[in-house]
């Protein structure tokens, strides 16, 4: 997965820097007893549960300062996705994971894992997202613009406009974020 990430970072610098303008970031994984259940997010129900992935087992809500931008919209998400699509299928492996974005407005990120026992576990999807935060943070929109030790992979997804994001194993296992 670590060589798949590398190819990801031009696209996530350029796509930083042609469709973000700078901005103070700082985000927390709320996780008191209101915020954080293993009851798979009952009042976050999807249409995309028992199609796209198993009833989510936990859910998190990601409170970020950051605003979603104005220019956000389904057509930047989709654009964001199918070149994340384009660099994963373009890199020296074979994807671990796919992605895509469902929804009225395509504001619900869905990752599948494509590799049996991988993002099979809370702690897997958790890693996946740091990862992801690295990336994100070796880009110069980054290390220029916020204080890249706060940002999150999670607060670029609230940038885009992204409420929702999932990650599964594809098989039995879902971890459930909303961004806040």
């Amino acid at each position: 997965m670590g060589g798949e990430m590398r190819t990801m970072a031009p696209f996530l610098a350029g796509f930083l820097l042609i469709g973000c303008c700078a901005f103070g970031v700082r985000g927390a994984l709320a996780q008191d007893a209101a915020s954080f259940n293993t009851d798979g997010g009952a009042d976050q129900e999807s249409q995309h549960v028992g199609y796209y992935y198993p009833k989510p087992q936990t859910v998190e809500h990601y409170v970020s300062n950051v605003v979603t931008l104005p220019e956000s919209d389904r057509n930047r998400r989709q654009g964001f996705i199918i070149g994340m699509t384009k660099e994963m299928l373009g890199a020296q492996y074979a994807p671990s994971f796919a992605i895509f974005a469902k929804g009225t407005q395509s504001e619900k990120l869905i990752v599948v894992g494509l590799v049996d026992g991988q993002l099979n576990t809370v702690y897997r999807a958790r890693a996946l997202l740091a990862e992801l935060t690295s990336v994100a943070r070796s880009t110069s929109f980054f290390q220029q613009n916020t204080q890249p030790e706060e940002a999150t992979f999670l607060d670029f997804m609230k940038l885009l406009g992204f409420k929702m994001i999932t990650i599964t194993d594809g098989r039995n296992f879902a971890h459930q974020v909303i961004v806040d």
